[in-house]
C-alpha cells in the first residue's frame, strides 16, 4: 500500500462535501476559489515529504535554469501516489460543467466527458501520455514566473495547486499571484489566501467575461511571489497529460 494511502474521511467524500455551489459561483465571477482544508497536516507532510526521493518522479525541472524564476519542481510518474490519484479523480467531474460553459461562452467547440478516465483516454489518443501533477519546492530568495501549464493540444481550463506548509510558520513571503488581462485594460492582480492544507482552483490560460458589448475571453497568469525565509511546498494537480 502506498505511504499516502488514506483513512477515512476519503478524498471522495471531503471533496464531496465542499460547498461546490459557491467555489463554482466564485470561480465564474473571479477565475479562482479557495477549497478550503481539503488536506490534513499530516497528508501536506507526507507528500511535501516525498520531494525528496528518487523513486514516484520522471523528472526534475530547475527553474532558473530555463528563466521560469527560483526553485525547482518535479513531476510524479505513473502509477501516481494513492492522494494524488483520487484527488485528480474525485476533483475533475465537479470541474466539467463550468469548463463545458465556458467553452461555449467563448465559441470554443471542444466539451469534456464527466469522467477523468475519459478524459485521459482523449489525451493519450492524441500523445499526451505523460502524467502533470506535480510537487515544487522553494527556498528564500526563491519565486515563480507567471505562466500557464499548457502541455499539448488537449487542455482542461481549470486546475488545482495545494499548499502544503504553513505560512508564518514553515515560511514567509511566497504568496500564490494570479493575473488576468482583459483587452484593453491594465492586468487585474489577485493574492490567494492560502493556509496549509488548502487548494485553489483557478483557470489555465483563459475564460469568459460578460462585457457590455457581449462575451469576451481574459487571459490569466499565475505564480509564486519570492519567497523570504523557510521552505515552501506545493501540489499542483493539473488534469491533462504531456506531450
Amino acid at each position: 500500500m502506498s505511504a499516502l494511502a488514506l483513512s477515512p474521511p476519503s478524498v471522495e467524500s471531503r471533496v464531496g462535501a465542499l460547498d461546490w455551489p459557491t467555489a463554482l459561483a466564485t470561480l465564474d465571477a473571479q477565475g479562482s476559489a479557495v477549497l478550503p482544508g481539503l488536506l490534513s497536516p499530516d497528508e501536506c507532510r507526507a507528500v511535501a515529504g516525498l520531494y525528496g526521493q528518487e523513486a514516484g518522479f520522471r523528472s526534475r525541472v530547475v527553474m532558473g535554469r530555463h528563466g521560469f524564476g527560483r526553485g525547482e519542481y518535479r513531476y510524479f510518474a505513473y502509477p501516481l501516489p494513492d492522494l494524488v490519484a483520487e484527488l485528480r479523480t474525485a476533483i475533475y467531474p465537479r470541474l466539467t460543467g463550468l469548463a463545458n460553459r465556458w467553452n461555449a461562452a467563448m465559441g470554443i467547440a471542444v466539451r469534456y466527458p464527466d469522467d477523468h478516465a475519459a478524459f485521459l483516454d482523449r489525451c493519450r489518443a492524441a500523445g499526451q501520455a505523460r502524467p502533470t501533477p506535480l510537487l515544487l519546492q522553494y527556498e528564500a530568495g526563491d519565486y515563480n514566473c507567471l505562466h500557464q501549464d499548457l502541455y499539448g493540444e488537449h487542455v482542461f481550463p481549470l486546475q488545482v495547486a495545494i499548499l502544503l506548509s504553513e505560512p508564518g510558520a514553515d515560511f514567509t513571503g511566497g504568496e500564490f499571484v494570479l493575473t488576468e488581462q482583459r483587452p484593453r485594460m491594465q492586468s487585474r492582480v489577485e493574492v490567494a489566501p492560502l493556509r496549509q492544507g488548502d487548494a485553489l482552483v483557478f483557470a489555465v490560460n483563459h475564460r469568459p467575461v460578460q462585457g457590455t458589448r457581449g462575451t469576451y475571453r481574459v487571459n490569466l497568469r499565475h505564480g509564486v511571489s519570492q519567497v523570504r525565509s523557510g521552505h515552501r511546498h506545493t501540489l499542483g494537480v493539473i488534469f491533462h497529460d504531456a506531450l
